[in-house]
């Protein structure tokens, strides 16, 4: 005999599970840039990204479709935290945190990352069930761009 699912059961699901906001929780993904109006360019042009709010001067909320991003204009070489000695840099840089972009048709959004400045690092195009390309915006940020599954497999969309 089976006891009743607890709480915690993968066949119990958590209150608020399916819509995101189990624990009333919203993500928003917060981009630091050296240049506001250019950064505004980059994410509008590859992401189609719209400006929906300018709360103060160095700061835009805009819409990037499924997510709300926030793109911040901070100077290099600023502190990014008091509890860091680490500075902000816009070179590229490597961070443990990243966006994967799921698009319909790789090739057309890495042409769109090349024309407005950005960088396709490392594509692989046969590797996994999806394709993949590493790339970064012009301020340093890396990002991975994920193209359709070409068949079945375990991370293909229902």
């Amino acid at each position: 005999m089976t006891s009743p699912a607890s709480p915690a059961s993968p066949t119990s699901p958590a209150p608020g599970d399916g819509d995101g906001r189990a624990h009333g929780v919203t993500v928003h993904v917060s981009v630091d840039v050296p240049d506001l109006d250019a950064g505004l360019r980059f994410y509008a042009a590859v992401l189609g990204c719209v400006e929906r709010a300018r709360p103060f001067p160095t700061m835009a909320i805009v819409d990037a479709g499924n997510v709300t991003m926030c793109l911040h204009q901070r100077a290099a070489g600023t502190a990014s935290s008091a509890a860091s000695a680490e500075v902000r840099r816009y070179e590229r840089h490597w961070t443990p945190v990243h966006r994967d972009l799921h698009v319909p048709d790789l090739d057309a959004t890495l042409a769109r990352v090349r024309a407005a400045g950005g960088a396709v690092e490392r594509e692989f195009r046969t590797e996994g069930p999806r394709p993949v390309a590493f790339c970064s915006d012009p301020f340093g940020n890396g990002f991975c761009v994920i193209g359709a599954a070409s068949g079945p497999g375990p991370l293909r969309s229902a």
